[in-house]
């Protein structure tokens, strides 16, 4: 008996942001399916799905599109994870290599997204939400939520020029709120704060923070979020207001392993690193800094929850899944990740999962059988691959000499 495993061909998206040619992880681990690389080209995301504006497909004579073979077979899913879908993955699986910042962003829950395509369907392309997990494979910097009151506050002092922009009352009434520590009061002077700020005429942004930077690079010993700054502003000179925005929000460094999840209405800006990323499928995204595209401030100041904490609060705590595997599991129903990382020569179990999955191999090799080891069913693990997954499929994952690390996307019924 065949086992469901699928071995697909992805596809590459080629963003201003990406890691040129052989220096994006994208492209080392597209290259593994036939991928030509241009070592001009910046290869920013790979995308592991059904997603229609990059669908993977099976490497069968016939290219099957992924989403036909599910759409054909409710068995690979599960009839109640087929049914709740539509015959469709909830999921899009990615790998980012990013060589400067992306957008300064947000991502809009069911009730706005839908509201959004309404009326917008030439900016907004789906009426889904967009929760999202980022976990890192190299050093990771991030912006995502609001720093505490307290610490925002003390930037109004050490940039004068973002308070200039603010205005000092609004300011005061931010330093107040953070001292009464009072979370609805925090929130509205937070957002009356944020507001000024994206909201700010663009000349008068454009000179302060030409004064910022002329007085930062001043400064004999700068500090890190100085360097951010000044980074930020080469990265997109002209006097864009994201630059501003990052004394708002935390700045999250993550190690190899490490991961946050990034919930719907919730700033953040991905800045530097390779990263394994997981999302409900859509595509929407309210953008209001740090990118040449279209910016929706409005949308994004009115939708944002203004929840704030320190920067350690937005890491996420994975959980064992047996000997050499972790599971990421956010709070929402879409999908978890599976981390499997082992040693030369070791094995892991993975028990049947009750929904479909896509693995993708990030480092060494391998292979991958059913529960029994037989020739048959076994298919080659290398950097690169990715592989499809039907629901209720016993795996045992095998190392080479070099070790091999794995990442799994995987989806569970949640309609009974």
């Amino acid at each position: 008996m065949s086992l469901p495993i699928y071995r697909l061909q992805c596809q590459t998206q080629s963003y201003d942001w990406g890691k040129l040619g052989d220096a994006s992880a994208v492209a080392q681990l597209a290259s593994q399916s036939g991928a030509q690389i241009d070592a001009s080209k910046p290869y920013a995301e790979l995308w592991m799905g059904t997603h229609p504006n990059a669908p993977s497909v099976v490497m069968d004579a016939s290219k099957t599109p992924l989403k036909t073979l599910i759409h054909e077979s409710k068995k690979l899913s599960t009839e109640t994870v087929y049914n709740q879908y539509n015959g469709d993955l909830p999921f899009l699986f990615k790998v980012l290599s990013i060589r400067k910042a992306l957008s300064i962003q947000a991502h809009p829950d069911k009730q706005l997204g839908a509201k959004l395509f309404a009326e917008y369907p030439q900016n907004y392309k789906d009426p889904n939400h967009k929760p999202e997990m980022a976990l890192a494979l190299t050093p990771f910097e991030a912006l995502c939520g609001f720093r505490p009151l307290e610490e925002i506050s003390q930037h109004f002092q050490q940039y004068p020029e973002l308070a200039q922009l603010i205005g000092a009352s609004t300011c005061d009434a931010l330093t107040a709120a953070a001292a009464e520590q009072g979370s609805e009061s925090g929130k509205s002077a937070l957002k009356d704060a944020f507001a000024k700020l994206m909201t700010s005429p663009a000349d008068q942004v454009t000179t302060q923070i030409a004064a910022m930077t002329a007085r930062v690079t001043a400064k004999a010993s700068p500090s890190a979020i100085d360097s951010l700054l000044l980074r930020l502003d080469q990265q997109y000179p002209g006097g864009d207001v994201g630059i501003f925005s990052s004394l708002f929000l935390n700045y999250v460094l993550l190690a190899p392993g490490e991961a946050m999840f990034l919930g719907a209405n919730e700033p953040h800006a991905y800045l530097s690193g390779d990263c394994i990323e997981c999302m409900a499928a859509s595509d929407n995204v309210v953008r209001a800094g740090l990118t040449p595209k279209f910016k929706d401030v409005n949308v994004l100041v009115d939708m944002l929850t203004y929840r704030y904490g320190s920067a350690e609060s937005q890491k996420m705590k994975p959980e064992a899944y047996g000997a050499h595997s972790l599971v990421y599991d956010p709070p929402i129903d879409e999908f978890a990740v599976l981390q499997t990382v082992l040693a030369a020569d070791q094995q892991e179990k993975h028990l049947p999962i009750q929904g479909p999955s896509i693995l993708i191999v990030t480092e060494g090799a391998g292979e991958l059988t059913g529960e029994e080891v037989k020739t048959e069913s076994s298919f080659p693990l290398k950097k690169g691959y990715v592989y499809f997954i039907g629901a209720d499929c016993p795996l045992n994952l095998h190392a080479a000499a070099d070790g091999l690390t794995t990442y799994r996307a995987y989806t569970l019924p949640t309609i009974q």
